[in-house]
């Protein structure tokens, strides 16, 4: 596929832009780099039976994904000086005052 001054010139149209036909071979070119390179994420494979890409050395096991909380390592009550009902207690602040 390939982009055209038509095609951008049709597009600007669309979107309201203004184009200015100096830049417009500059803007023909980038696209056609762009669409070049999306052409290419054809040829990866994508079937169930190519190998998924796992950063870190294969031996390093992933956890299991199940849904549930991550147990924390520490108590949010411990972080906070003033905890109480599962809540962060703080103090008022001035404009929360009735006049």
């Amino acid at each position: 596929m390939s982009i055209g001054r038509d095609e951008v010139l049709h597009v600007a149209k669309l979107a309201e832009l203004a184009v200015d036909d100096a830049d417009l071979d500059r803007i023909v070119g980038h696209l056609n780099r762009i669409v070049d390179f999306v052409a290419q994420l054809d040829q990866v494979p994508g079937d169930e039976t190519s190998d998924h890409f796992l950063p870190g050395p294969r031996q390093v096991a992933l956890r299991a994904d199940v849904p549930g909380a991550v147990p924390l390592a520490r108590p949010p009550a411990e972080l906070a000086p003033e905890f109480s009902d599962g809540f962060f207690l703080v103090p008022r602040h001035g404009a929360m005052e009735d006049p």
